[in-house]
C-alpha cells in the first residue's frame, strides 16, 4: 500500500554557517554595535559599585588598586579567554547562545519523548534567567547614565528618574518599527563611546601612573584574602563589569565570530581597561570623586556632552538586549519550550530582525517597575548579576557535554578545562547570591516564574504528543479500511496540518467519524525542528505517497526558521509534488486537554499551567500563515 513518490533530503553531513555580507572590518563595526553595548556600558557604574561594596566611606588606595586589578583580570579570564576565545568555537552553523547551544547537545531529543534531561534543564534555566537580565539592563543602563545630570547641575536631581522612564518607554515604544534603520548608526556611535572612554582613562592615567601596579593580580588577591565578607561584597560588584560577556555568544549569528574577535582585542578591551585604570587613579588622586568616578573623569564641559553619549550607549545597549530577548523567545517556540506566540518580521532582507509583541509589553513593565522600585543604579547594582552568573555557569556546564558528546573529547581533556572556568563561574554565583536580599531576587523570581513555564508547557506539549500518538490509528489500517467506512471523497486537496507523524491523527478520525468526507487528495502536513538554526530547502521537505490519493509531508525546520504552509506547499510544488494547490482547504486541530484522573503523569499545578499557556497561545492558523477562508478547525477532548 504505501510507495513512496519521493524523498527530499540531504545526504550530506555539512553544516554550512552563515555567511554574512561585508567586509571582517565592517562586520566588527557592526559587532560594536550589535555585541557591545551592554558591556560596554558598565564602566557607568561598575568600578564605583565595587567601592561602596568595600564598606569604606572614604575609600582606601588598597581598595582602589585591588578593585581595579579584579576587573582587569575578571576580563581577561572570564571574557578575552573564556567567551572570546573558547566559547565562541561553540558554534550552531554559526549561531550562538545558550539555547542554541542547548540544541546542539541536545538534538532530536529537545523535541522527542517525555524525559526533561539535565542539559534542557539547565537551558531552560539559563535562558530564564536571560530574560530576568533582560529586566535589569535596560533600568540599569539608562538611569545610571542619566545620573550623570547630578554632577553636571545638582538641581536636575529630581528629574534622573522622570526622564529614564521616558527615555525607557520610548525605546519600547518603538520596537514595532524595527531597528533596520536606526542599527546603521550603532557602530559608530559606539567607536566614538569606546574612543572617549578610553581619551577619558588616559588622561587620568597620565595624573596618577600609580594605577598600572594593578595589572600584578597580587593586590586583587590581597583584597580578596584580608577580609572575607567585604571579599564576597566586593567580588559580586566586579562581577558587573562582565555583565554583556553572555552577549557575545549569543549574538554571534548576526556578525560572526572573528568579527567579535576583531573588536574585543582592537577597540573594545583596550577602551574598558584604560576606562577602569583612569577611574582608578581619579580615586586614588581624590578620594571624594568616589561617588562618580566615571562622570568626574571628564573636565566639567564635557559633562553634558558626556551625558548626552552615555544616553545614546544606553539606548543601544537596551536596545541589543531587547533584540537578544526576542530572538531568545522565537528559538523558544521553534524547540517546543513556549507557546507560540506573534512574531512580527521588521526586516524584507534579515531574517533575524522581528518584533514580539508580548515579550516587548512585558519587557517594559518589568523594566519600569524595577526603576520605580531601585530608583538608583546603585540599588538596582544589587539586583543586578545573579542572573547573568547563573547563565554563564548554565554555560560552562552545557560546554562540558558538548565537547564530550559532539568534539568527542575525553573527560580527562574535557574536565579541566570546564573547572576552571566553571569554579570561577561558582565564585561569582556564590558572591552575588549574596545579594539576593537586597535584590537579587527579582531576576530570580522573573527566571523562576519564566522557567517554571517553560518546564510545564515542554512537559505538557510531550505528554499531548504522545497521547495524540497512543490514540492514532495505524496508516496501513486506515487506508485499508477506507472503502468499508464509506467515506466520501470531495473534489480538491484537504491539507491536514498534525502532530502525528507516524499514523492517522485522532483529529482526523474524529472528522471523519462525525462527518464521513475526506477530499480526494489529503496531505498529512507535520512539522519537526532540527537542532540546526536553519535547515537548506534541498534537506527540509520530505515527500511520502501513501495511496488513495494520501501524502505524507513532513518539514523539517531550523530553530531560527518560521513555519509557513502556504510557502510549503509552493517549495512542494517546485521539487515535484503535482497537486491543484488552487483548491485547497486546510485543516487545523484544536485540542481541548482534560487531566485524566486517576493516574495522571501530570501533577495538578503542571497541568493548571500547561493548561492556562495553551489557552493564551497565538492560534495555529496565525502562527503557520494558514489563510482564514480556507480553513476549519477540528475540536476534540484529550486526557492528559
Amino acid at each position: 500500500m504505501n510507495t513512496q513518490a519521493g524523498t527530499v533530503s540531504g545526504t550530506s553531513h555539512a553544516e554550512p554557517k552563515i555567511r554574512h555580507s561585508g567586509s571582517l572590518g565592517f562586520l566588527a563595526l557592526t559587532a560594536l554595535g550589535v555585541v557591545f553595548g551592554d558591556i560596554g556600558t558598565s564602566p557607568l557604574y561598575a568600578f564605583s559599585i565595587a567601592l561602596n561594596a568595600t564598606g569604606h566611606k572614604v575609600p582606601q588606595p588598597a581598595d582602589v588598586m585591588g578593585i581595579v586589578s579584579l576587573i582587569f583580570w575578571a576580563l581577561v579570564l572570564m571574557v578575552s579567554i573564556k567567551y572570546v576565545v573558547f566559547v565562541l568555537r561553540a558554534d550552531n552553523e554559526g549561531e550562538g547562545g545558550i539555547l542554541a547551544l542547548l540544541s546542539l547537545v541536545e538534538g532530536d531529543k529537545l523535541t522527542q519523548g517525555l524525559r526533561v534531561s539535565l542539559p534542557m534543564l539547565l537551558g531552560i534555566l539559563g535562558a530564564s534567567l536571560l530574560y530576568g537580565d533582560g529586566v535589569i539592563t535596560p533600568a540599569i543602563s539608562v538611569l545610571s547614565a542619566m545620573e550623570g545630570l547630578k554632577v553636571a547641575a545638582p538641581g536636575f536631581t529630581t528629574f534622573v528618574l522622570p526622564v529614564t522612564l521616558g527615555i525607557l518607554i520610548a525605546l519600547f515604544a518603538i520596537q514595532r518599527q524595527g531597528t533596520n534603520r536606526i542599527g546603521r548608526l550603532f557602530g559608530p556611535v559606539m567607536v566614538v563611546w569606546f574612543v572617549a572612554i578610553a581619551a577619558l582613562g588616559i588622561v587620568n592615567i597620565v595624573s596618577a601612573p600609580a594605577i598600572l601596579a594593578a595589572l600584578n593580580p597580587v593586590y586583587g588577591i590581597r583584597l580578596l584574602t584580608e577580609d572575607p565578607k567585604i571579599a564576597a561584597a566586593v567580588f559580586g560588584a566586579v562581577f558587573l563589569a562582565l555583565t554583556g560577556g553572555e552577549a557575545l555568544y549569543a549574538d554571534m549569528g548576526h556578525v560572526g565570530a572573528p568579527a567579535i574577535r576583531l573588536a574585543w582585542f582592537g577597540l573594545v578591551i583596550p577602551a574598558l581597561v584604560l576606562n577602569y585604570f583612569g577611574q582608578g587613579a581619579l580615586v586614588l588622586i581624590d578620594p571624594t570623586a568616589a561617588d562618580s568616578p566615571f562622570y568626574k573623569l571628564a573636565p566639567q564641559w564635557a559633562v553634558l556632552p558626556l551625558i548626552v553619549l552615555a544616553a545614546a550607549a544606553t539606548v543601544i545597549a537596551s536596545q541589543a538586549l531587547i533584540s537578544g530577548v526576542f530572538s531568545l523567545t522565537r528559538q523558544a517556540i521553534q524547540m517546543g519550550l513556549s507557546p507560540r506566540a506573534h512574531i512580527v518580521p521588521t526586516s524584507s532582507d534579515e531574517a533575524g530582525q522581528i518584533y514580539v509583541p508580548t515579550a516587548n509589553w512585558l519587557l517594559m513593565i518589568g523594566t519600569l517597575l524595577i526603576v520605580i522600585a531601585f530608583k538608583t543604579s546603585d540599588n538596582l547594582g544589587a539586583a543586578y548579576g545573579v542572573a547573568v552568573s547563573g547563565t554563564m555557569l548554565a554555560t560552562t556546564i552545557l560546554l562540558y557535554f558538548l565537547i564530550t558528546r559532539r568534539w568527542q573529547w575525553a573527560p580527562h581533556w574535557a574536565l579541566p578545562v570546564v573547572l576552571v572556568f566553571g569554579a570561577v563561574d561558582i565564585a561569582f554565583l556564590a558572591a552575588n547570591s549574596m545579594k539576593i536580599a537586597e535584590g537579587g531576587w527579582f531576576p530570580l523570581t522573573i527566571g523562576a516564574i519564566i522557567a517554571s513555564l517553560m518546564y510545564c508547557w515542554r512537559r505538557g506539549t510531550s505528554e499531548l504528543r504522545h497521547t495524540l500518538h497512543e490514540k492514532s490509528m495505524p496508516l496501513e489500517d486506515f487506508l485499508a479500511h477506507m472503502d468499508g467506512m464509506l467515506i466520501g471523497r470531495a473534489p480538491g486537496m484537504g491539507v491536514w496540518l498534525t502532530k502525528v507523524h507516524h499514523g492517522i491523527s485522532p483529529m482526523i478520525l474524529h472528522h471523519v467519524k462525525h462527518n464521513a468526507v475526506l477530499h480526494r487528495m489529503v496531505v498529512l502536513l507535520s512539522y519537526t525542528t532540527d537542532r540546526r538554526p536553519r535547515v537548506p530547502l534541498a534537506e527540509r521537505i520530505q515527500m511520502v505517497k501513501l495511496g488513495n490519493g494520501f501524502f505524507h509531508i513532513t518539514v523539517r525546520l531550523g530553530f531560527m526558521q518560521r513555519p509557513d504552509i502556504p510557502l510549503t506547499l509552493r517549495n512542494c510544488e517546485l521539487l515535484g509534488f503535482e497537486a491543484d494547490t488552487g483548491e485547497v482547504h486546510f485543516f487545523v486541530g484544536h485540542e481541548t486537554v482534560v487531566r485524566r484522573r486517576p493516574g495522571s503523569s501530570m501533577s495538578l499545578v503542571s497541568f493548571a499551567i500547561f493548561h492556562f499557556l495553551m489557552r493564551i497561545a497565538s492560534r495555529a492558523p496565525d502562527f503557520f500563515k494558514i489563510p482564514q477562508d480556507a480553513l476549519s478547525e477540528i475540536g476534540f477532548r484529550v486526557e492528559l
